[in-house]
């Protein structure tokens, strides 16, 4: 299901921030006015990098109020600020608030009346498209994916969202793991409470989630369908693979939350065991066109902005 884009006043232009560390390389800048352009708006994207301006990950809620204040109407949040920009904000969607996680931040004119942090004329309202992303992601680019066992590495920001969706998809049993275990124990408890209030309310059987440690995690993927990873190994300047990928067979299926490079060591290492892949790309261009949605209360092109996603990695890579 993808957010909700019918809004009475939508701004005729629009000012987008993207607020993380390491983010000046980003291709969501354009990849947002690329989709703009070819709707024509008027659209401008700048990113917001905590490291460039001296900040930390606590700052991300100021930062946030200081961008309504300069005029910004949307921003976008990612590694390491995912949760710690929720102090700045004066709401949260429903999953937003489940997952403790916001990615995506919708600014609209406000009276100033009432409690909370908000700017001037502006109120700030979070909302998570990784969780909408990956859902479209997993289903439109691993269709028919095995579901029965899955594991998650990484349990921060991101790694909240995926798990949501590998639930929501109709995972049996879903293992996560975290660098920081009581991290993995907290989202573990935190998504078996909604997967005990969603059987009450649905009926039938709900995914159980279950932490384990980093250790097990080989051992835990040779027994499972497929495996997700949802922390920045892999990334530029994060070489590496999350785990042992010599446990990994054709009959496993891969997903990558990282897209750059495109081609992480994981995805290179699956690909070459005869796995299906999902590469961190599909989860970047769904959850950008939520966002955009959301911005822009328009409905984005998702294959044109695959087309354009895929047009930028060649161009940078």
């Amino acid at each position: 299901m993808t957010p909700a884009h019918a809004a009475p006043t939508a701004p005729n232009f629009h000012l987008i921030g993207l607020i993380g560390a390491n983010v000046t390389g980003s291709l969501s800048p354009l990849l947002h006015e690329r989709e703009a352009a070819a709707q024509g708006l008027r659209y401008v994207y700048r990113t917001l990098d905590i490291d460039e301006l001296g900040l930390t990950p606590g700052d991300a809620g100021q930062l946030a109020r200081d961008a309504a204040r300069l005029g910004y109407t949307g921003l976008n949040v990612t590694h390491p600020c995912k949760q710690s920009v929720i102090e700045g904000l004066d709401a949260l969607s429903e999953d937003a608030g489940e997952l403790g996680a916001v990615n995506t931040v919708v600014i609209e004119a406000h009276d100033g009346a009432g409690d909370g942090p908000a700017a001037p004329g502006a109120r700030l309202t979070g909302r998570n498209t990784d969780l909408t992303g990956f859902r479209a992601a997993l289903a439109e680019g691993l269709p028919g994916a095995a579901l029965g066992t899955v594991v998650l590495v990484g349990a921060g920001g991101v790694g909240s969202a995926v798990a949501r969706a590998l639930l929501d998809a109709g995972v049996g049993e879903l293992l996560v793991a975290d660098a920081e275990p009581s991290r993995a124990a907290a989202l573990a408890e935190r998504l078996g409470r909604h997967a005990g209030a969603a059987q009450r309310v649905q009926g039938g059987s709900v995914g159980r989630v279950t932490a384990v440690v980093l250790e097990d995690v080989p051992a835990r993927i040779a027994e499972a369908d497929g495996v997700v990873n949802a922390t920045p190994i892999g990334m530029v300047g994060h070489p590496g693979t999350p785990f042992d990928t010599s446990v990994l067979t054709a009959r496993h299926w891969v997903a990558d939350v990282v897209y750059r490079p495109l081609v992480t060591q994981l995805v290179k290492a699956a690909l070459a065991a005869g796995c299906r892949v999902l590469d961190g790309g599909w989860l970047t261009v769904a959850q950008a066109a939520d966002a955009f949605e959301l911005f822009t209360h328009r409905p984005a092109d998702r294959a044109r902005m695959r087309a354009h996603f895929l047009e930028l990695v060649a161009e940078t890579d």
